[in-house]
């Protein structure tokens, strides 16, 4: 018989409980598309809808390892998110935004 996470939980002591608080925010923090699409409830077949392809180039999409920040960007603003890029140093992170404005420069110059 299966027991409920509440009364594992109570069990655990404060540190675990912390310990495992921190896992989940990482795992959450950093996931594949794919994964990130499940925890969004979007199928494939959905948000092939959204970006006018094929769900077949979706999933052709969440398994490459390097793509167009354009078309990173498209997909993740199909999910309903915005696509921040940022380098991550010892001192600090930094956003970077010469991408944000792909949109922006593509139409000014067609």
């Amino acid at each position: 018989m299966a027991k409920k996470w509440e009364s594992l939980q109570r069990r655990m002591s404060p540190e675990r409980q912390e310990a495992n608080r921190r896992a989940a925010e990482q795992m959450l923090a950093a996931m594949p598309l794919d994964e990130l699409r499940n925890a969004r409830n979007i199928t494939q077949t959905h948000l092939a809808q959204l970006l006018n392809i094929t769900q077949a180039s979706v999933s052709k999409m969440e398994k490459r390892t390097d793509m167009y920040v354009s078309t990173l960007r498209s997909f993740v603003q199909a999910m309903g998110g915005e696509l921040e890029i940022k380098a991550v140093f010892p001192e600090g992170s930094v956003r970077i935004e010469q991408f944000s404005n792909l949109r922006k420069d593509r139409k000014e110059t067609s």
